[in-house]
């Protein structure tokens, strides 16, 4: 971000940010001029009132986190929704739901000459991924993820939702506030992930507000920096710190007007460890 001044002389300077409250000299008439304050974009809450979160994973079998602030203080919780027996009896009536296909395709075999056998046996392999997907769509109950005040979950604050049950190319979802208002739109592409993860972070009107990258193949465990849209502007960091269980920082510090909404950065900073399965 620039900053705008106007010597008397008539001379005119876009500055970095940087030089926010300081003095500079004007190279025409050599006049100190004073660069304003930049202007620190306001949160809806006061927890999100800063530029770094701190998440601890905690040892559980489902995804919860606990938030903190840079003193070490508690000022959210977090919980993924597991569903856990409801979607592995997903998985289970899948196949078997899959095997019935295929074992009623592959029933028309002895019924059909020679030349059409082999055609009606992959029709019957292809059946069943069919009704495994189909089926296990149907059942599966998608999980969302919840941000409350705290761990009593008496109040919650943001909600990320799960677009849909079954992508096939791209993951999708919605972050809404305790009012159901969308306040972003994540998205990742499979595909590209293969050879550097990206997530992308969209406005509810469309508009690109952020891309999240990774490093090439992600083999390892990987961080991850936070370009401002469609720019190399860096504005944020998600970084793991490699302890017993897992910790993480994410450092919106470059973003030091908070113009990018830190409701959405830390749904982001959720996503690039429960998605990525880091």
């Amino acid at each position: 971000m620039t900053i705008t001044v106007n010597c008397r002389c008539g001379a005119q300077y876009n500055l970095k940010d940087e030089y926010s409250g300081k003095t500079v000299k004007c190279k025409q008439c050599n006049t100190t001029i004073a660069v304003p304050h930049l202007t620190i974009e306001s949160q809806s809450d006061p927890v999100f009132d800063r530029d770094k979160f701190l998440l601890r994973q905690k040892f559980a079998i489902f995804a919860k986190y606990d938030v903190w602030n840079e003193q070490g203080n508690p000022i959210l919780f977090i919980e993924r929704q597991a569903h856990l027996i409801r979607n592995l009896f997903a998985v289970l009536i899948g196949i078997i739901g899959g095997n019935v296909m295929e074992v009623l395709i592959a029933s028309l075999i002895p019924l059909v000459n020679e030349p059409l056998k082999s055609i009606i046996a992959l029709l019957a392999f292809i059946g069943f991924f069919v009704g495994l997907v189909v089926i296990h769509s149907l059942l599966y109950k998608r999980r969302h993820t919840n941000i409350y005040r705290d761990d009593s979950k008496t109040e919650l604050l943001l909600s990320i939702r799960q677009d849909n049950k079954f992508e096939l190319l791209n993951a999708n979802y919605t972050l809404q506030d305790n009012n159901g208002k969308t306040l972003a739109k994540f998205r990742k592409n499979y595909l590209y992930n293969l050879i550097r993860k990206h997530w992308y972070c969209y406005a509810p009107n469309g508009s690109l507000l952020a891309i999240a990258l990774g490093n090439f193949f992600g083999l390892l465990r990987i961080n991850f920096i936070i370009l401002k849209g469609n720019s190399d502007i860096i504005i944020g960091e998600f970084n793991r710190k490699f302890t017993l269980l897992d910790r993480y920082v994410l450092d919106m510090t470059a973003d030091n007007t908070r113009e990018f909404d830190r409701r959405i950065a830390i749904a982001l900073g959720v996503l690039l460890d429960t998605e990525e399965r880091r």
